[in-house]
């Protein structure tokens, strides 16, 4: 077990929940969603959805994490509930989307929307941020705590601001507005796009489970974990209802339909042009404390992988303060070939599809701790968690894969690749001892 000083406390952990949460999802996903479901009630009900989802993963994680010791997360789960090939395809899945693909993401919605500037940012400019930030993160934990803390708060702060003034300012009756509140929403929830369009929002609440990846280095973790998880997913729940409201409110469907940087086009509206693009400044900056936050908790649970197979070995080696520097260049190297190989929505939905599947698989983990281990929930209530999430993880599974195939088919090559490299692991294990 690390020592004290060498440990974080439950706010730093909080801060990586919130960090990881908010960030390309809730700035980039109302503009797919707005092609197909257009009435505010279906709108709120998706993110609502999205956040009972989370919360509901984050009590079953909660206990799991307290159940399992030490860093890991989703590897530590379902390596040791079920076969060591889902605790290394899960692993995998993490070096190659689960981890490196929101960091991906996040440096491409940086120079979306920083292009607001007339100037042209880049493939380059997304790489050159995520190795400028892997070289913060690579000094100490203490040094990583105060990096990411610091853009941590930027979000939060921005996140409130951007809320109170968004709520406060009228909108513009000649520009008009997406708000749309009548009885539509009783035939849009049974669409398949609406199925669809929660695989945007669950993907937007990616990260509700990263502070269970270093259990190991949160202090009296029994305690913390649970704590961490659980405000940082109500936090971001309550954001994410009232940044849809915002956006919604200053912008008309026709100008936010298909487009990505969403938030952007609502600012112009609410603020005017100068100080839309000062939105646009703080949108980036606070996605800067997303990369941080996916490599740091990515690089920790590759760590631990690294550690235990042979093909990995050299990504576990960390520096003298313990920092998993090979990991987190491994990371952002992988980043960089995703950002180099894809469209940001192909790159999106086969993420947002795989880390669904994964966390399905990760949540059934649950039903195998017996109720006298559970430290949180004694109650055969908790059953209620996994069973709500599995059923809600299923139903968006069937209809991502029917609706977007060739997407879908991507995560799925991606987990083969795995099991073949799996297998090699396993034969090289075999011959070397």
């Amino acid at each position: 077990m690390n020592s004290t000083s060498h440990q974080i406390g439950w706010k730093t952990a909080v801060a990586i929940v919130v960090s990881n949460m908010i960030g390309t999802g809730i700035f980039t996903t109302l503009g797919f969603q707005l092609t197909d479901i257009t009435n505010t009630y279906s709108i709120f009900l998706l993110w609502f959805i999205g956040g009972i989802l989370a919360l509901f993963g984050a009590f079953c994680y909660a206990e799991l994490g307290s159940h399992f010791k030490g860093n890991g997360g989703d590897f530590i789960y379902l390596k040791e509930t079920y076969h060591t090939l889902l605790g290394y395809l899960v692993s995998w899945i993490s070096l190659i989307i689960g981890f490196s693909s929101p960091v991906a993401l996040a440096a491409l919605a940086m120079s979306k929307y920083l292009s607001a500037f007339d100037v042209s940012f880049g493939n380059s400019f997304a790489i050159g941020i995520i190795f400028l930030v892997s070289v913060f993160l690579s000094f100490s934990l203490k040094a990583s705590s105060r990096f990411h803390n610091f853009f941590t708060l930027i979000k939060i702060a921005f996140i409130i601001v951007l809320i109170i003034i968004g709520i406060g300012i009228s909108d513009s009756e000649a520009i008009g507005n997406s708000l749309k509140f009548d009885d539509s929403w009783q035939k849009e929830i049974m669409l398949p796009a609406f199925a669809t369009s929660l695989v945007f929002v669950t993907y937007s609440y990616t990260g509700w489970n990263s502070a269970s990846y270093i259990a190991g280095e949160i202090k009296d973790v029994q305690k913390n974990l649970p704590k961490s998880l659980i405000v940082g997913t109500v936090f971001v729940t309550v954001c994410y209802l009232l940044v849809n409201f915002i956006m919604l409110k200053h912008a008309p469907v026709n100008q936010l339909a298909g487009k990505e940087d969403v938030m952007g086009e609502a600012a112009n509206n609410m603020l005017g042009n100068t100080f839309g693009k000062i939105v646009n400044i703080f949108i980036a900056l606070q996605l800067v404390a997303t990369i941080s936050g996916y490599l740091w908790v990515g690089s920790r649970l590759t760590q631990a992988f690294a550690k235990e197979n042979r093909l990995w070995k050299s990504l576990s080696v960390g520096n003298k303060k313990g920092i998993p520097v090979r990991a987190i260049f491994a990371h952002a190297v992988i980043a960089t070939l995703i950002i180099l190989t894809g469209s940001f929505k192909e790159i999106f939905v086969y993420t947002a599809f795989i880390l669904q599947l994964f966390a399905t698989l990760a949540i059934s983990t649950a039903y195998f701790i017996k109720k006298e281990d559970r430290k949180i929930f004694k109650s055969n209530l908790f059953y209620i968690f996994p069973t709500v999430f599995l059923l809600f993880s299923i139903y968006i599974l069937y209809f991502t894969l029917i609706h977007n195939p060739k997407e879908s088919i991507i995560g799925l090559g991606i987990v083969a690749v795995g099991i073949v490299l799996y297998l090699i692991d396993k034969k090289l294990s075999v011959d070397l001892d």
